[in-house]
């Protein structure tokens, strides 16, 4: 599966992603978003790979590859998690990887065609996501798309042995 876009494509996994998935997993800078607590062994990420053909009704997520369409640079994942099919929802999450891939637009333009492929192609009603109240960027990210903050976790995340909270937000699809 391919999503293109402008100047990203978003692909399905393949087992070449296993160092990029495995630098991802293991930078604790990015623990607190993406609920990771200990490192992963490139052993397991190769499990999941080897059963990342399952598709999302099987796996009940989907994680995509964010490539550069002018390098096909490998510069992030976008995910759909707990993806339940009875009541139509999913949660949403992205990471790009390096800093100097932040700020241009391609995190904006990946959530886009992911929004688009999971009301349109999924006919999800929802989705949702759990965003820390101090990452600005992301708040300012889903913001943008109209994700509405329905809830706030009071000391959900615990960060450098400090409790912050995460917010709670969901897109309703306009056209259910």
């Amino acid at each position: 599966m391919t999503l293109k876009g402008n100047t990203i494509y978003l692909r399905a996994l393949e087992p070449e992603d296993l160092e990029f998935i495995y630098a991802i997993e293991n930078d604790e800078n990015i623990w607190e978003v993406s609920n990771t607590q200990t490192p992963y062994s490139k052993f397991l990420i190769r499990q999941y790979l080897e059963n990342a053909h399952q598709d999302i009704y099987e796996a009940k997520q989907l994680r995509l590859a964010i490539c550069k369409t002018d390098s096909n640079e490998t510069i992030g994942l976008i995910d759909l998690f707990e993806f339940d099919p009875k009541n139509n929802r999913a949660g949403i999450g992205i990471v790009i990887q390096n800093d100097a891939n932040r700020g241009k637009g391609y995190g904006k333009e990946a959530l886009s065609l992911v929004i688009d492929f999971s009301f349109q192609q999924l006919q999800l009603h929802q989705l949702f996501a759990n965003i820390g109240v101090d990452n600005v960027s992301s708040l300012n990210l889903f913001a943008i798309f109209g994700f509405q903050k329905i809830g706030i976790k009071k000391d959900w995340i615990l960060v450098h042995n400090s409790y912050q909270d995460e917010a709670v937000f969901q897109l309703i699809n306009p056209n259910h």
